[in-house]
Protein backbone atom coordinates (compact mmCIF):
# COMPACT_ATOMS: atom_id res chain seq x y z
CA UNK A 1 0.00 0.00 0.00
CA UNK A 2 2.76 2.10 0.87
CA UNK A 3 3.24 3.17 -3.33
CA UNK A 4 -0.12 4.47 -3.32
CA UNK A 5 0.16 6.76 -0.59
CA UNK A 6 0.78 10.37 -2.32
CA UNK A 7 3.77 12.39 -1.29
CA UNK A 8 1.53 14.97 0.68
CA UNK A 9 -0.24 12.31 3.15
CA UNK A 10 3.76 11.68 4.41
CA UNK A 11 4.15 15.85 4.18
CA UNK A 12 1.02 16.35 6.46
CA UNK A 13 1.94 13.62 8.58
CA UNK A 14 5.54 14.95 8.94
CA UNK A 15 4.44 18.22 9.81
CA UNK A 16 2.70 17.53 12.68
CA UNK A 17 4.76 15.11 13.97
CA UNK A 18 8.10 17.77 13.71
CA UNK A 19 5.87 20.44 14.36
CA UNK A 20 4.85 18.70 18.00
CA UNK A 21 8.68 17.91 19.17
CA UNK A 22 9.57 20.89 20.79
CA UNK A 23 6.34 21.01 22.97
CA UNK A 24 6.44 17.13 24.06
CA UNK A 25 10.35 17.56 24.95
CA UNK A 26 9.26 20.03 27.58
CA UNK A 27 5.56 18.15 28.61
CA UNK A 28 8.69 15.35 28.80
CA UNK A 29 11.17 16.86 30.79
CA UNK A 30 7.92 18.56 33.12
CA UNK A 31 6.95 14.63 33.45
CA UNK A 32 10.55 14.25 34.68
CA UNK A 33 10.37 17.36 37.48
CA UNK A 34 7.58 15.84 38.56
CA UNK A 35 9.39 12.23 39.32
CA UNK A 36 12.98 13.33 40.72
CA UNK A 37 15.19 11.00 41.52
CA UNK A 38 17.00 11.79 44.36
CA UNK A 39 16.71 15.75 43.42
CA UNK A 40 17.63 14.99 39.97
CA UNK A 41 15.31 15.14 37.09
CA UNK A 42 16.03 12.07 35.36
CA UNK A 43 14.28 13.47 31.85
CA UNK A 44 16.92 16.20 31.68
CA UNK A 45 17.01 18.45 28.72
CA UNK A 46 20.45 16.43 27.89
CA UNK A 47 19.31 13.35 28.77
CA UNK A 48 16.38 13.81 26.22
CA UNK A 49 18.86 14.58 23.60
CA UNK A 50 21.85 11.62 24.59
CA UNK A 51 19.22 8.65 25.48
CA UNK A 52 16.45 10.10 22.44
CA UNK A 53 19.59 10.08 19.85
CA UNK A 54 20.55 6.35 21.31
CA UNK A 55 16.96 4.82 20.74
CA UNK A 56 16.70 6.49 17.26
CA UNK A 57 20.21 5.07 16.43
CA UNK A 58 18.98 1.73 17.17
CA UNK A 59 15.87 1.68 14.94
CA UNK A 60 17.95 3.52 12.30
CA UNK A 61 20.70 0.53 11.81
CA UNK A 62 17.49 -2.25 12.18
CA UNK A 63 16.04 -0.17 9.06
CA UNK A 64 18.74 0.75 7.71
CA UNK A 65 21.88 -2.02 8.10
CA UNK A 66 21.69 -3.48 4.72
CA UNK A 67 23.61 0.47 3.20
CA UNK A 68 26.47 -0.40 4.89
CA UNK A 69 27.73 -3.03 2.32
CA UNK A 70 31.32 -2.85 1.30
CA UNK A 71 29.63 -1.65 -2.20
CA UNK A 72 28.61 1.48 -1.35
CA UNK A 73 31.35 2.09 1.29
CA UNK A 74 33.45 1.97 -1.22
CA UNK A 75 31.47 4.67 -3.51
CA UNK A 76 32.32 7.61 -0.46
CA UNK A 77 35.87 8.90 -1.04
CA UNK A 78 38.13 10.75 1.79
CA UNK A 79 36.23 14.20 1.01
CA UNK A 80 33.10 12.99 1.62
CA UNK A 81 33.55 11.10 4.98
CA UNK A 82 35.30 14.60 6.06
CA UNK A 83 32.31 16.61 4.71
CA UNK A 84 29.55 14.49 6.28
CA UNK A 85 31.71 14.30 9.47
CA UNK A 86 32.27 18.55 9.68
CA UNK A 87 27.86 18.71 8.70
CA UNK A 88 27.04 15.59 11.43
CA UNK A 89 29.11 17.08 14.30
CA UNK A 90 27.27 20.72 13.01
CA UNK A 91 23.65 19.50 12.79
CA UNK A 92 23.86 16.22 14.61
CA UNK A 93 25.03 17.63 17.68
CA UNK A 94 25.90 21.59 18.00
CA UNK A 95 22.59 22.70 16.70
CA UNK A 96 20.70 20.24 18.82
CA UNK A 97 22.01 21.15 22.29
CA UNK A 98 21.54 24.98 21.00
CA UNK A 99 17.98 24.46 20.53
CA UNK A 100 17.49 22.33 23.85
CA UNK A 101 19.64 24.56 25.92
CA UNK A 102 17.26 27.62 23.90
CA UNK A 103 14.10 25.11 25.43
CA UNK A 104 14.86 25.21 28.94
CA UNK A 105 15.19 29.18 29.18
CA UNK A 106 12.67 30.57 26.38
CA UNK A 107 8.92 29.52 25.28
CA UNK A 108 8.20 26.95 22.50
CA UNK A 109 6.73 29.64 20.37
CA UNK A 110 9.35 31.56 20.26
CA UNK A 111 11.76 29.14 19.42
CA UNK A 112 9.45 28.35 16.52
CA UNK A 113 9.07 32.29 15.31
CA UNK A 114 12.96 32.39 15.62
CA UNK A 115 14.01 29.48 14.02
CA UNK A 116 11.80 30.05 10.63
CA UNK A 117 15.59 32.27 10.25
CA UNK A 118 16.61 28.98 9.09
CA UNK A 119 14.78 28.38 6.08
CA UNK A 120 14.73 32.34 4.84
CA UNK A 121 19.40 31.90 5.52
CA UNK A 122 18.95 28.65 3.18
CA UNK A 123 16.55 30.18 0.13
CA UNK A 124 19.63 32.64 -0.11
CA UNK A 125 22.49 30.10 0.07
CA UNK A 126 20.72 28.27 -2.44
CA UNK A 127 20.62 31.05 -4.43
CA UNK A 128 24.70 31.83 -4.04
CA UNK A 129 25.81 28.14 -4.06
CA UNK A 130 23.35 26.49 -6.22
CA UNK A 131 22.52 28.63 -8.53
CA UNK A 132 19.15 28.87 -7.63
CA UNK A 133 16.94 31.82 -8.63
CA UNK A 134 14.03 34.00 -7.03
CA UNK A 135 10.58 35.16 -8.47
CA UNK A 136 9.44 38.59 -7.51
CA UNK A 137 6.95 36.78 -5.07
CA UNK A 138 9.23 35.11 -3.78
CA UNK A 139 11.91 37.80 -2.94
CA UNK A 140 8.98 39.93 -1.59
CA UNK A 141 7.68 36.88 0.69
CA UNK A 142 11.30 36.71 1.98
CA UNK A 143 12.18 39.62 3.21
CA UNK A 144 8.55 39.71 4.77
CA UNK A 145 9.24 36.46 6.80
CA UNK A 146 12.83 37.94 7.88
CA UNK A 147 10.97 41.28 9.19
CA UNK A 148 8.97 38.71 11.12
CA UNK A 149 11.54 37.07 12.80
CA UNK A 150 13.45 40.12 13.37
CA UNK A 151 10.10 41.76 15.57
CA UNK A 152 9.98 38.73 17.57
CA UNK A 153 13.52 38.91 18.54
CA UNK A 154 13.71 43.00 19.40
CA UNK A 155 9.98 42.95 20.32
CA UNK A 156 10.44 39.64 23.09
CA UNK A 157 11.34 40.83 26.86
CA UNK A 158 13.53 38.76 28.75
CA UNK A 159 15.82 38.67 31.70
CA UNK A 160 18.44 36.54 30.52
CA UNK A 161 19.65 38.90 27.27
CA UNK A 162 22.81 39.43 25.29
CA UNK A 163 23.68 42.64 24.06
CA UNK A 164 25.10 42.95 20.53
CA UNK A 165 25.34 46.47 18.90
CA UNK A 166 23.05 48.19 20.79
CA UNK A 167 20.57 45.90 20.71
CA UNK A 168 19.68 43.13 23.07
CA UNK A 169 18.58 40.15 22.91
CA UNK A 170 17.07 36.88 24.29
CA UNK A 171 19.86 34.45 25.18
CA UNK A 172 17.44 31.85 24.13
CA UNK A 173 16.57 33.42 20.78
CA UNK A 174 20.05 33.86 20.23
CA UNK A 175 21.16 30.33 20.63
CA UNK A 176 17.82 29.54 18.24
CA UNK A 177 19.22 31.78 15.75
CA UNK A 178 22.63 30.20 15.69
CA UNK A 179 21.12 27.02 15.70
CA UNK A 180 19.51 27.83 12.38
CA UNK A 181 22.54 29.24 10.80
CA UNK A 182 24.37 26.15 11.24
CA UNK A 183 21.52 24.17 10.27
CA UNK A 184 20.69 26.26 6.94
CA UNK A 185 24.55 26.07 6.36
CA UNK A 186 24.16 22.23 6.91
CA UNK A 187 21.39 21.66 4.53
CA UNK A 188 22.89 22.85 1.72
CA UNK A 189 26.01 20.57 2.22
CA UNK A 190 23.51 17.33 2.90
CA UNK A 191 21.90 18.53 -0.55
CA UNK A 192 24.81 17.90 -2.22
CA UNK A 193 26.13 14.82 -0.10
CA UNK A 194 23.10 12.81 -0.82
CA UNK A 195 23.57 12.92 -4.73
CA UNK A 196 26.72 10.70 -3.41
CA UNK A 197 26.43 9.53 -0.30
CA UNK A 198 23.09 6.21 0.31
CA UNK A 199 20.61 7.52 2.46
CA UNK A 200 21.26 4.88 5.52
CA UNK A 201 24.62 5.58 5.39
CA UNK A 202 24.27 9.49 5.54
CA UNK A 203 21.41 9.23 8.50
CA UNK A 204 23.35 6.58 10.75
CA UNK A 205 26.77 7.96 10.63
CA UNK A 206 25.50 11.68 11.65
CA UNK A 207 23.31 9.95 14.00
CA UNK A 208 25.85 8.66 15.73
CA UNK A 209 28.75 10.93 15.55
CA UNK A 210 26.23 13.71 16.44
CA UNK A 211 25.12 11.39 19.65
CA UNK A 212 29.17 11.18 20.50
CA UNK A 213 30.25 14.36 20.38
CA UNK A 214 27.37 16.05 22.40
CA UNK A 215 28.44 13.31 25.04
CA UNK A 216 32.04 14.06 25.29
CA UNK A 217 30.66 17.96 25.42
CA UNK A 218 28.43 17.43 28.02
CA UNK A 219 30.96 15.27 30.17
CA UNK A 220 33.34 18.47 29.62
CA UNK A 221 31.31 21.55 30.36
CA UNK A 222 29.20 19.62 33.20
CA UNK A 223 30.93 16.72 34.87
CA UNK A 224 31.15 13.34 34.18
CA UNK A 225 28.11 12.87 36.62
CA UNK A 226 25.84 14.61 34.05
CA UNK A 227 24.27 11.54 32.37
CA UNK A 228 23.79 9.51 35.97
CA UNK A 229 20.20 9.16 35.46
CA UNK A 230 20.29 7.59 31.71
CA UNK A 231 19.26 4.54 32.58
CA UNK A 232 16.30 5.42 34.30
CA UNK A 233 13.06 3.23 33.76
CA UNK A 234 11.26 6.49 33.29
CA UNK A 235 13.89 8.13 31.13
CA UNK A 236 13.88 4.90 28.86
CA UNK A 237 10.08 4.54 28.47
CA UNK A 238 9.27 7.65 27.00
CA UNK A 239 12.80 7.79 25.12
CA UNK A 240 11.57 5.02 23.17
CA UNK A 241 8.67 6.40 22.44
CA UNK A 242 10.00 9.34 21.67
CA UNK A 243 12.92 8.07 19.36
CA UNK A 244 10.17 5.98 17.03
CA UNK A 245 7.62 8.88 17.10
CA UNK A 246 9.52 11.97 16.72
CA UNK A 247 13.32 11.11 15.61
CA UNK A 248 12.67 8.51 12.86
CA UNK A 249 9.22 8.30 11.69
CA UNK A 250 9.32 12.27 11.46
CA UNK A 251 12.52 12.16 9.08
CA UNK A 252 11.24 9.32 7.31
CA UNK A 253 7.70 10.43 6.82
CA UNK A 254 9.40 13.98 5.27
CA UNK A 255 12.09 12.18 3.46
CA UNK A 256 9.27 9.90 1.71
CA UNK A 257 7.25 13.03 1.03
CA UNK A 258 10.41 14.83 -0.70
CA UNK A 259 10.83 12.38 -3.14
CA UNK A 260 7.63 12.42 -4.80
CA UNK A 261 6.03 15.99 -3.49
CA UNK A 262 6.09 19.20 -5.90
CA UNK A 263 7.74 22.54 -5.01
CA UNK A 264 4.15 23.93 -3.92
CA UNK A 265 3.51 21.10 -1.95
CA UNK A 266 6.88 21.36 -0.04
CA UNK A 267 6.15 24.93 -0.22
CA UNK A 268 2.75 24.65 1.86
CA UNK A 269 4.10 22.04 4.36
CA UNK A 270 7.13 24.89 5.27
CA UNK A 271 3.63 26.77 5.27
CA UNK A 272 1.82 24.95 7.34
CA UNK A 273 5.18 23.89 9.99
CA UNK A 274 5.28 27.02 12.13
CA UNK A 275 1.70 27.43 12.38
CA UNK A 276 0.90 23.62 13.15
CA UNK A 277 4.12 23.88 16.06
CA UNK A 278 2.31 27.06 17.25
CA UNK A 279 -1.03 25.56 17.75
CA UNK A 280 0.96 22.27 19.66
CA UNK A 281 2.63 24.53 21.73
CA UNK A 282 -1.11 25.73 22.80
CA UNK A 283 -2.83 22.17 23.17
CA UNK A 284 0.24 20.23 24.83
CA UNK A 285 1.84 23.29 26.89
CA UNK A 286 -0.84 25.72 26.84
CA UNK A 287 1.43 28.79 26.01
CA UNK A 288 -0.42 31.77 24.97
CA UNK A 289 1.04 33.56 22.53
CA UNK A 290 2.28 37.10 23.49
CA UNK A 291 1.81 40.78 21.43
CA UNK A 292 5.48 40.12 19.86
CA UNK A 293 4.54 36.76 18.81
CA UNK A 294 1.79 37.79 17.46
CA UNK A 295 3.14 40.59 15.38
CA UNK A 296 6.27 38.82 14.30
CA UNK A 297 3.68 35.54 13.42
CA UNK A 298 1.32 37.65 11.43
CA UNK A 299 4.41 39.16 8.88
CA UNK A 300 6.18 35.52 8.96
CA UNK A 301 2.14 34.05 8.14
CA UNK A 302 2.24 36.87 5.44
CA UNK A 303 5.84 36.22 3.86
CA UNK A 304 5.14 32.50 3.59
CA UNK A 305 2.15 33.03 2.07
CA UNK A 306 3.70 35.16 -0.86
CA UNK A 307 6.53 33.06 -1.24
CA UNK A 308 4.17 30.24 -1.67
CA UNK A 309 2.20 31.94 -4.48
CA UNK A 310 5.27 32.92 -6.01
CA UNK A 311 6.14 29.12 -6.04
CA UNK A 312 2.78 28.13 -7.69
CA UNK A 313 2.67 30.64 -10.49
CA UNK A 314 6.53 29.05 -11.09
CA UNK A 315 5.08 25.69 -11.59
CA UNK A 316 2.09 27.30 -13.46
CA UNK A 317 5.28 28.44 -15.92
CA UNK A 318 6.86 24.82 -15.83
CA UNK A 319 3.67 23.04 -16.98
CA UNK A 320 3.29 25.59 -19.75
CA UNK A 321 4.40 24.45 -23.27
CA UNK A 322 7.48 27.23 -23.20
CA UNK A 323 8.62 25.56 -20.70
CA UNK A 324 9.39 22.99 -23.57
CA UNK A 325 11.34 24.92 -25.12
CA UNK A 326 13.65 27.22 -23.05
CA UNK A 327 15.05 25.38 -19.40
CA UNK A 328 14.16 27.18 -16.72
CA UNK A 329 16.36 27.13 -12.99
CA UNK A 330 15.13 25.91 -9.69
CA UNK A 331 12.84 28.10 -7.89
CA UNK A 332 13.54 27.86 -4.46
CA UNK A 333 11.13 28.97 -1.63
CA UNK A 334 10.35 29.05 1.95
Amino acid sequence: MKKFLPAAFYLALAVVILASSNSITRKLVQIGQNNLVDGRNPISLCNVLFVGNICALGLMILIFHKHWNRANLKTITRKDWVGLTITGILSGAIAPALIFNALGITNVTNIVLIGRIEPILTLFLSVWLLGATLNNWSIAGTFLSFAGVATTAFMTSSTNSIEMGGFRFGTGETLVAIAAVIISISTIVNKRQLKKIPLGIFMVYRNLLGTVVFFLLANILYGTRHFVDVFSPLLLQWMLIYAAVIVVTGQLCWLAGLKKATIAEINLASLCNPIMAVIMAYVILREVPTQAQYTGGSLLLIGLIVSFIGNLQQAKIKQSPASDRAPIQMIVGL
